[in-house]
């Protein structure tokens, strides 16, 4: 018996274009003969409320249609359920569905909700608030905050508002002045970031910001001294280099929990999947194994063997 199908969707694109997204999954599942319960969402904020919604209905299978921020909010209702995530990557960077291997293409991302493999993967989580790629501290958390204020204070488009942003944060280059109880480890860092991953991320090469599995039961931290801004940028070109790994400023370390206290403040930006909030410190990591069932490509499964399981 197939699974029963909710879909919640949330783009930013015009109602118009909306119904016609509506309209086109519609005709893909009927094609099908899948059942499928579709909802537009108006707003991100309705996307938690939708979403369970659907569980309440129990939906076997809830896919998210848009970018991370949409997939983190219907993932953070469904972990510890044993319900399915879906992914319809409709977003700008998708970021989560390239890591599982779901095609960009809509057709083929919603053909894998109909024939794909469940598979358990690890949460992160930071003062209880799940991540299903990556929290940051510093200059990330700023920037969104900036270009979130420039788009809807000026109406600025996305990508202008992010180079003004991130431009603005780099001439006031603020140094966050942090401990880190890293397992049994302490840090103080004068650091202008601080990146926690869910599962481990490439940091050097042409293919930074991906990740290779996301079921190894590991956070990885990433985080450097105090550099000025051409440290800065020479960290960049090391990057690419790929000679990160051998800087004596650049820590990077797998651990299933970290704490973090900020010397001069009590509360700080804090990114998760790209949306930022104000957060009460200390934050408390911590990595939440297998807490996710997300459906994935069988060839995803296939080329793993048993390192996923359903």
């Amino acid at each position: 018996m197939a699974a029963r199908l909710a879909i919640i969707v949330s783009t930013s694109a015009g109602s118009d274009e909306k119904k016609g997204l509506e309209r086109r999954l519609e005709e893909f599942f009927v094609s099908r003969n899948r059942d499928a319960r579709i909802w537009v969402a108006n707003s991100g904020d309705e996307v938690p409320d939708l979403a369970r919604r659907a569980l309440a209905e129990n939906a076997d299978l809830i896919a998210a249609g848009g970018g991370d921020g949409t997939i983190n909010a219907v993932a953070s209702v469904l972990a510890e359920t044993g319900k399915i995530l879906g992914v319809l990557p409709l977003g700008t960077l998708n970021h989560f569905a390239k890591d599982l291997g779901i095609p960009l293409d809509l057709e083929q991302a919603a053909q894998i909700l109909v024939d794909g493999t469940p598979a358990r993967i690890d949460v992160g989580e930071v003062n209880g608030r799940i991540f299903v790629n990556n929290s940051s501290l510093g200059l990330y958390p700023s920037i969104v905050h900036g270009r979130e204020t420039l788009q809807d204070r000026l109406e600025y488009g996305k990508w202008p508002a992010f180079l003004w942003a991130s431009l603005s944060v780099l001439r006031r280059y603020a140094i966050l002045e942090a401990r880190l109880r890293v397992d049994d480890r302490e840090l103080v860092r004068h650091t202008p970031f601080i990146f926690v991953g869910n599962n481990r991320y490439q940091v050097e090469g042409f293919n930074i910001g991906g990740r290779t599995t996301l079921d190894s039961g590991w956070l990885w931290l990433y985080t450097t001294r105090e550099i000025g801004r051409l440290g800065l940028l020479r960290f960049g070109l090391r990057a690419l280099l790929r000679s990160l790994r051998k800087d004596k400023d650049f820590d990077m370390m797998r651990t299933k929990e970290i704490v973090i206290e900020a010397r001069h403040s009590s509360r700080l930006r804090v990114a998760t999947d790209g949306e930022v909030i104000v957060m009460q410190t200390p934050l408390h990591y911590r990595i939440r194994p297998g807490a996710l069932r997300v459906m994935v490509p069988n060839t995803k499964v296939e080329s793993r063997g048993s390192a996923i399981a359903s």
